[in-house]
């Protein structure tokens, strides 16, 4: 089976580990063990597991977790969760599944690489919806209905990797009603799920959508990336029993020690959002002022999420613009070129706020040399 070459993973893979300042992540600020523990109260914990067997564990996942997974969804049963090996695992065993040689399959455009080349290289025809900065990245309803016709699948990503688009509930219905009139299944990537920027509340799609089947991951929201934890969520038995069939060939088991870490996280769910969203909303601030004051970046703010993709005036090629960067001042930022959008930069805000200010004090250093 051939693959599209993996942009932004190879260029994130190349420099991300070389660099003083990291402002391409796109995990709100990761927990070490230590400082994890001790935010839920529980340093004890480690001692608590010495008696864990670590064996192969529960092929569909640890059964508490599920469990508690299905309380972030209305009217779901843990049956319809699924623990995969964080969001990529997820969406990959979805396609792995679900799409077949000459199905239809609609696509968002830019986004995170794997929603539209993973489809394509299981042999389907991918149609790209592409958002626009003019309008504000918000999709086209009226095309994505004509391109959804005949489809068998609808992808979407919300919160939107790389523009931070937030899509609200009129926007998720209207998805819904397009994927029930051609009888499509939604896959909604929701690995950035709750980190709204200002306040909105935005439901899940699979609250909104029979058709829907969700994935999202302990990485990005709830900052566990090291735990490599994700899950997928349907009410559909029969895509749950596809997934099942298929992942035989794949996972068998996430990790059961990880998994109850994992646990302890949702156990303190609703602590940890509060953390998240508070390191969010304050690099927020510390970027918009800086695109504000810069008169070569304009953007889109973003509404949700850790990234931005704003867009600069220079006949500068965007890999270029990021090399030196990186060479000349130590800062690394994905290109635009990696989402195939030229002229824009992804830019991550989830993490140390000081770090932010002094990266990009150091680009506009840059910019004013260029």
């Amino acid at each position: 089976m051939k693959v599209d070459p993996f942009l932004v993973e190879r260029f994130m893979g190349k420099y991300e580990h070389d660099v003083e300042l990291n402002l391409a992540e796109t995990c709100v600020k990761p927990f070490s063990l230590g400082e994890f523990l001790r935010f839920v109260d529980r340093e004890d914990y480690l001692e608590e597991l010495k008696d864990l067997p670590l064996t192969y564990g529960y092929v569909e996942g640890l059964p508490e977790l599920r469990e508690r997974i299905s309380r972030l969804y209305r009217d779901l049963n843990p049956e319809g969760v699924l623990i995969s090996r964080g969001a990529i695992d997820a969406n990959f065993l979805v396609f792995f599944s679900l799409v077949e040689p000459g199905d239809r399959v609609v696509s968002i455009f830019p986004a995170y690489q794997q929603l539209y080349s993973l489809p394509k290289a299981f042999g389907a025809e991918v149609r790209l919806l592409r958002l626009r900065e003019e309008d504000s990245w918000y999709p086209d309803f009226e095309e994505l209905s004509r391109l959804a016709e005949g489809a068998k699948m609808i992808v979407v990503n919300n919160p939107h990797n790389p523009t931070g688009l937030l899509l609200d509930r009129e926007d998720l219905s209207h998805i819904c009603e397009i994927a029930e009139r051609y009888g499509a299944y939604v896959l909604a990537d929701e690995s950035y799920y709750g980190l709204n920027i200002f306040g909105d509340e935005v439901p899940s799609m699979l609250d909104l959508c029979e058709e829907a089947i969700v994935t999202r991951s302990f990485s990005k929201s709830l900052s566990l990336t090291g735990l490599r934890l994700g899950w997928i969520a349907t009410k559909d038995e029969e895509v749950m029993r596809e997934l099942m069939s298929h992942r035989d060939y794949t996972t068998i088991s996430a990790s059961i020690l990880l998994e109850h870490l994992a646990l302890l996280a949702l156990e303190n769910v609703e602590r940890i959002y509060e953390r998240n969203l508070g390191i969010v909303r304050r690099n927020f601030e510390i970027l918009r002022e800086w695109v504000e004051s810069e008169p070569l970046i304009d953007w889109v703010p973003p509404k949700a999420g850790t990234v931005a993709f704003p867009h600069y005036s220079m006949d500068v090629p965007s890999e270029e613009l990021a090399l030196r960067l990186i060479k000349e001042k130590g800062v690394f930022l994905v290109p635009g070129s990696c989402f195939e959008m030229e002229g824009h930069f992804r830019i991550g805000f989830g993490g140390d706020g000081e770090e932010l200010r002094e990266g990009l004090r150091r680009f506009s250093d840059l910019l004013r040399e260029l």
